[in-house]
């Protein structure tokens, strides 16, 4: 399974792929009171935390529709310490500075401010990270996140993707001992990558 061109395939300069600056505070750190807010919000049902529902029906895309299922499952799994399927106020915190840079990110790259990224925009965020991908590859993506119209990605979408994209690099990385971008794996392997992945 090849990975890369002749060219670092872990993101950015030094192998560094990783969240937006600033999105996890120290852990001993007090809850913001506008993140204890939002939480309360969010917490429909009151009972101290939050599920992936819950998280869905309080996030709005730049379309005006919910965040997918999918992003709310795999941001709640990414902050879920105790793998209950819900997150504290404590884990939301990290979940709300963890998002808000994201949309920062997003919004960098949403150059005409119609609240998707078309092609052209991904590839351009991508390449700042440090991936050199295809246009082939990024057409796949854009075609995976937007499966009706195949032309943009949502916020909640382009989350997903990043998340994943750093995910599958971390365990290509551990793989490739050589760093040489290339690795050869067996099935089960393989299997283990693809679905320890996922969320």
């Amino acid at each position: 399974m090849s990975y890369g061109q002749g060219y670092n395939p872990y993101g950015q300069p030094g192998g560094g792929y990783a969240a937006p600056p600033g999105a996890f505070p120290p852990q001993n750190a007090q809850v913001s009171p506008q993140a204890q807010q939002w939480f309360a919000m969010v917490d429909r049902d009151r009972s101290g935390k939050i599920n992936s529902s819950e998280l869905q029906a309080a996030l709005v895309n730049g379309r005006g529709d919910h965040f997918s299922d999918n992003a709310c499952k795999l941001m709640i799994s990414m902050f879920d310490n105790d793998a209950s399927g819900t997150i504290d106020v404590y884990e939301f915190e990290k979940l709300y500075n963890y998002i808000n840079q994201w949309l920062q990110v997003f919004k960098t790259y949403d150059q005409d401010a119609s609240g998707h990224i078309e092609e052209h925009e991904l590839t351009q965020a991508f390449s700042q990270m440090g991936f050199r991908f295809t246009p082939e590859f990024i057409n796949f993506l854009v075609k995976k996140s937007d499966p009706q119209t195949h032309k943009e990605v949502s916020v909640d979408q382009f989350i997903v993707l990043c998340v994943q994209v750093q995910r599958f690099t971390e365990a290509f990385r551990q793989r490739d001992t050589q760093q040489s971008g290339t690795i050869t794996i067996g099935f089960e392997d393989f299997l283990t990558v693809a679905i320890g992945c996922s969320y």
